[in-house]
């Protein structure tokens, strides 16, 4: 027993002797070990309580060689004025938002917000009347006017140039045709918009023609929209089937030097119009109105119009059913309140008929006591080649505007 507590003894004293001697060795040598007196032992530099990066100086003098980044993208604001001129475009016609869907004879009796530009602040040379940007001051006289006439009518020959022969509108057809390409236009509700007219230079850059597919409202007066085609872009339209356009740019263009189009960065509201449907129909009294308004909602459905199809053969149509109906009704359910009502105001001038009611989505119109159907030059056949100009269609190629399943439908024929 006592040899035991001796050895324990002991083995406490030398640890204690240990722990002495080694605490005076780190005090002496360096703080990390004693490698340093027995093998010369040199730590790496980033071992030191403060350390430092040994490549500090060769990676500032590789960015001075670097090029400086370039800034982050910044999205151009319409609101920010600093730095931006005006653009100036020689365009010899008014920019307005739709050139199809807006009449510059019909006047709005108001606005619905202030003239602001959908341009953007300070973005164009032009002042903004809440319709349109015009090209002329409005109170110049009828020689200017007929200056920018003679003016856009010079630029239109000097870009056509010689007129295509019927084999190269052959080829420009074949080529640009559906089937051989998927580029395209599409024209919807709004008609050809103002930016739609950029699209169309783009398309040019890429080919001689452009296809451009017309759906919805529009469509009912596909003269309008072929006329302004040509003139707005300076194009000829060398094919037309159904909704379907192939637009040609003329000989003679250069895209390099195609005109400049100020974009419009926003939808401008729209100016407030007279009412469509009145108390009392002109000629009527009031209860003879309501009495006609309940008979004409209960009388069959002359058709039902598709959401956004093709409604060419809509004018010809009532036209006919006029012959022997007093009051037709077309169908409208699917479709938007505002797209019913442009289409019934189209109606009125076309056909030309009386409005009576837009009430369940429903268009109820009336031929007037005396009615009187224009003759011609409202609207073109279906198809139209455009080959022979100055011939009739050939046989088979005739309008078909009562061809019911492809006018519902909203397909070409």
């Amino acid at each position: 027993m006592l040899v035991l507590l001796r050895r324990s003894y002991g083995r406490r004293l030398f640890s204690t002797t240990a722990t002495a001697t080694t605490t005076a060795a780190a005090s002496s040598s360096p703080n990390f070990s004693n490698l340093y007196t027995k093998y010369s032992f040199t730590p790496p530099s980033s071992l030191h309580e403060n350390p430092k990066n040994p490549n500090t100086q060769t990676h500032h003098a590789d960015n001075s060689n670097k090029k400086k980044s370039k800034p982050l993208y910044r999205p151009p604001s319409s609101l920010d004025r600093s730095g931006q001129k005006p653009i100036k475009s020689d365009l010899p016609f008014d920019f307005r938002f739709s050139y199809t869907e807006s009449s510059p004879a019909v006047r709005p009796i108001g606005l619905r917000e202030p003239k602001y530009s959908p341009f953007g602040p300070e973005r164009v040379d032009r002042v903004w009347t809440g319709v349109c940007a015009p090209a002329v001051d409005p109170m110049a006289g009828k020689e200017e006017v007929e200056k920018l006439e003679a003016k856009r009518k010079k630029i239109r020959e000097r870009i056509q140039g010689e007129e295509l022969t019927n084999a190269e509108r052959i080829a420009l057809v074949e080529r640009f045709g559906k089937n051989k390409t998927k580029r395209q236009i599409n024209l919807g509700r709004d008609g050809l918009t103002h930016n739609m007219l950029n699209d169309i230079h783009n398309n040019w850059k890429q080919g001689e023609a452009v296809r451009i597919k017309c759906m919805g409202v529009p469509t009912i007066d596909m003269k309008n929209v072929c006329t302004q085609l040509e003139d707005k872009a300076f194009g000829k339209i060398i094919h037309r089937h159904g909704g379907s356009l192939i637009l040609y740019r003329g000989r003679n263009y250069n895209p390099k030097k195609r005109p400049v189009i100020p974009l419009m960065l926003w939808k401008p509201q729209e100016p407030i119009y007279p009412k469509l449907i009145k108390t009392t129909i002109e000629g009527l009294s009031i209860e003879e109105t309501k009495e006609m308004r309940k008979k004409g909602l209960a009388v069959p459905a002359l058709t039902k119009l598709a959401k956004n199809g093709y409604y060419g053969g809509l004018v010809p149509m009532i036209r006919d059913a006029f012959l022997m109906e007093e009051l037709v009704r077309i169908d409208c359910r699917g479709l938007e309140k505002k797209d019913y009502k442009k289409i019934g105001s189209k109606l009125r001038d076309l056909v030309p008929c009386i409005l009576v009611t837009f009430e369940k989505e429903q268009i109820v119109i009336w031929r007037g006591s005396d009615y009187k159907p224009k003759e011609g030059g409202c609207f073109l056949v279906d198809r139209q080649s455009f080959d022979d100009c100055d011939t009739d269609p050939p046989q088979g190629i005739q309008n078909r505007g009562h061809d019911q399943t492809a006018f519902d439908s909203g397909e070409d024929y």
